[in-house]
């Protein structure tokens, strides 16, 4: 299981991506990782995402942006400084994130694995990817989508869900994994997420998630961060 990170560390996290949305939204600057930075954030080169969501209650969120490095960016502090930014102000989805919104976004941060590719049959495929442990990265030729560990789990979607998913991530066809020239790659993410807009931080373990809140649920497709 990949979890590189203590709870202090991803509450760090957290809260450094929350200030670094907060100076650039209010002077268009960009912050370094402060002086109490714990060194291994400064060297380690993990992928990274951050995930704002509106907050509209206890359990009830809506996307509001979400951005990061699959492959890493210079080391954990300065990518979770950069995608967060991104996040709030460049996801061509949504419109820049405003200061006065900051207030009652939830925000999370996601540590990720290195890539590995999946060999082997298609067939194959189906039992090296495990809901809640593992995220997807579809590529073929231009086009690529990823999707991250967390959004099976909060939609409830299966294996086959999940693989067809990603392929219309990357502007593919839903089937496009049964094609052997589509390269996959699976990854796993230690996920560090507000509470609630600028409250306590947790480690989410999606596992768990997937067990508690899709026992017994048909699985639906949706299109997400």
């Amino acid at each position: 299981m990949f979890r590189p990170y203590t709870l202090q560390e991803g509450e760090f996290l957290v809260k450094l991506a929350r200030r670094a949305i907060e100076e650039f939204l209010r002077t268009g600057k960009k912050i370094e990782p402060p002086a109490d930075t714990p060194p291994r954030l400064l060297q380690d080169t993990y992928g990274v995402f951050t995930t704002l969501e509106t907050y509209l209650g206890p359990d009830k969120t809506e996307l509001r942006g979400c951005i990061g490095f699959p492959r890493g960016f210079r080391d954990v502090a300065h990518a979770v400084i950069e995608s967060a930014i991104a996040a709030a102000t460049e996801d061509p989805r949504f419109e820049p994130v405003k200061l006065e919104e900051l207030s009652n976004i939830v925000i999370e941060v996601s540590i990720l694995s290195p890539l590995q590719e999946i060999k082997g049959s298609r067939k194959e495929l189906l039992s090296k990817v495990t809901i809640g442990r593992h995220g997807l990265v579809v590529e073929r030729g231009v086009f690529s989508g990823l999707l991250l560990p967390q959004v099976p789990v909060e939609y409830c979607w299966d294996v086959i869900d999940f693989l067809n998913e990603t392929c219309i991530k990357a502007f593919l066809p839903p089937n496009c994994w049964l094609d052997e020239d589509t390269v996959i790659y699976v990854y796993e993410a230690q996920v560090f997420k507000e509470v609630k807009p600028n409250g306590p931080v947790t480690e989410r373990d999606l596992v768990k998630e997937y067990e508690e809140r899709c026992k017994g649920r048909s699985s639906s497709t949706h299109n997400t961060q």
